[in-house]
């Protein structure tokens, strides 16, 4: 083992939408986390791991910080605070214009963290040279400790500079993951997600946030992957909506669906899906254990 292998853990934390899956994306080379314009898309923690001779970094990306309504966001909120007990470095990030957290409490939390915390002003593709100033100088007063990068994730501007100054702060330590290991999350958790993504952009109003996707079947051969997949939602109602007028509606995410999985396991996919009603399955504390969100 290289006695000055470095490894640690890097946890990214912020508002909703503030660009936070886009960046661990960008880092690890895979679309692992789901992106779309809507709120709560992040809805677990979920490990990217960036892996090189001499370092291994175990970044989390997380839920955006919000106020719980229900149980789920309850769960998906502690999925945050864990992220921020076990980081070696801690990301916050945020975009232009923005002034404070969603939970001042959280916010109070990160202010008092000993470990090193590195402010990430994003999309500063979108904002101009004044604005960016200002947000630089607010957010310094605020974390007079931590380095500040302005940054947008989503040109790539900055943001290998930030993955060095981040490798740079790790620890020394043995690797935490066998070194060909991408991510802690299943196969099977991938295929939910290309799923829920393609309802995200396809449904509005409460239907994206009402579905859960479960896949019951992933059986693969060497020239095809065979799965079938169960989709979740709370109402009658939802489920007429999610089917849509013989099912073209449907038709549509599995279409969707279909192909984004075949370009993430590069091979040919077959997909089924299936809609049932589980009735307020949100606040309900044994359901919400059977998807994950509570251990």
């Amino acid at each position: 083992m290289n006695e000055n292998h470095k490894a640690g853990f890097v946890s990214i934390v912020g508002n909703p939408n503030v660009g936070k899956s886009t960046l661990m994306n960008a880092w690890v080379g895979e679309k692992l986390s789901i992106i779309t314009p809507k709120a709560q898309t992040t809805r677990h923690r979920i490990l990217g791991i960036l892996n090189a001779e001499d370092y291994q970094l175990v970044l989390s990306d997380t839920p955006g910080v919000i106020t719980p309504s229900y149980e789920m966001q309850s769960s998906m909120m502690d999925f945050v605070k864990t992220a921020l007990e076990d980081a070696d470095v801690l990301i916050y990030m945020l975009e232009v214009g923005e002034t404070q957290m969603k939970d001042q409490k959280l916010f109070e939390k990160i202010q008092r963290l000993s470990i090193p915390v590195l402010v990430l002003i994003n999309k500063i593709d979108t904002t101009d040279q004044a604005a960016l100033i200002a947000s630089v100088e607010h957010w310094q007063g605020l974390f007079p400790q931590a380095n500040i990068f302005p940054i947008s994730a989503k040109t790539g501007f900055s943001v290998q500079e930030v993955l060095d100054h981040l490798i740079s702060l790790l620890p020394l330590s043995p690797p935490y993951y066998p070194k060909d290991q991408m991510t802690d999350k299943s196969e099977r958790f991938f295929v939910n997600e290309a799923i829920r993504e393609q309802i995200l952009q396809h449904y509005d109003k409460e239907v994206p946030y009402a579905v859960e996707v479960v896949t019951e079947e992933f059986k693969e051969t060497e020239k095809i992957i065979k799965i079938r997949s169960l989709i979740m939602v709370e109402r009658e109602t939802q489920k007429g909506i999610l089917i849509g007028h013989k099912g073209s509606a449907l038709k549509k995410v599995g279409v969707g669906a279909r192909m984004k999985l075949q370009a993430f396991f590069t091979k040919k996919v077959h997909l089924e899906l299936y809609v049932k009603v589980n009735k307020d399955w949100r606040s309900n504390e044994r359901q919400l254990k059977r998807f994950g969100y509570k251990y």
